[in-house]
């Protein structure tokens, strides 16, 4: 019996994701936004980029430097992974170059068919995050090792600056500060009372990060 070729490819792609979540990347936690999506993700190292589970795979809103996977049904040379360039496009095969970022992955795969349909008869297609790079926090200065953390679930300067190795000897404790880009594209500096939030103070509000926030210890 011969099966749909409809069938077959849904049946296909639901494989192809479920193999997708089931790589070692899926170990890395979920940002704020990707954990109320899929909250039994695991967390791991800062060095790994992350990817989404399937069940988080439809809602994820795609970030400048994400990797996606574009898989067309029966069309190899159309079908490849590409990252999400800085100014939020991709650049496929006929389709040319469509806006990424900001939008989820059904809306990508309807925006990819309707331009797919000038060239192809019903075209079948799914549209996979591969990785997740787009949330992430940089921690400089004065700390065990600076560098760039994968931005996790609810993690505040004081989970930042624990992932990075902790203060060093020497550093100004009470002159910390976090760098934040505004939406007119300026940046403001945030004073962070480490003394008084590590001590649990009343009065101390720690700060949440936010994707791209710059931890500065001098």
């Amino acid at each position: 019996m011969r099966l749909n070729q409809k069938y077959v490819w849904a049946l296909s792609a639901a494989v192809f994701a479920c193999c997708l979540s089931a790589t070692p990347f899926v170990q890395a936690q979920l940002s704020a936004q990707t954990a109320q999506l899929d909250p039994d993700a695991g967390s791991s190292g800062s060095g790994n980029a992350r990817v989404l589970s399937a069940a988080a795979q439809r809602q994820y809103h795609v970030g400048a430097d994400d990797l996606l996977t574009i898989s067309v049904w029966h069309q190899p040379d159309l079908s490849r992974t590409v990252p999400v360039r800085p100014d939020g496009l991709i650049s496929l095969p006929l389709v040319g170059e469509i806006q990424a970022a900001g939008k989820t992955t059904p809306e990508l795969e309807d925006e990819i068919r309707a331009a797919l349909t000038h060239y192809l008869k019903d075209p079948e297609l799914t549209v996979m995050v591969a990785q997740i790079r787009s949330r992430r926090v940089n921690v400089i200065g004065e700390v065990g090792h600076p560098g760039t953390l994968e931005l996790t679930q609810s993690m505040g300067v004081l989970d930042a600056i624990a992932a990075a190795g902790g203060l060093r000897d020497f550093a100004k404790k009470n002159k910390i500060y976090v760098l934040r880009e505004t939406a007119d594209g300026q940046r403001t500096r945030l004073h962070y009372d480490y003394e008084a939030v590590l001590k649990g103070k009343r009065t101390a509000q720690e700060i949440m990060l936010q994707a791209n926030d710059t931890v500065v210890v001098p």
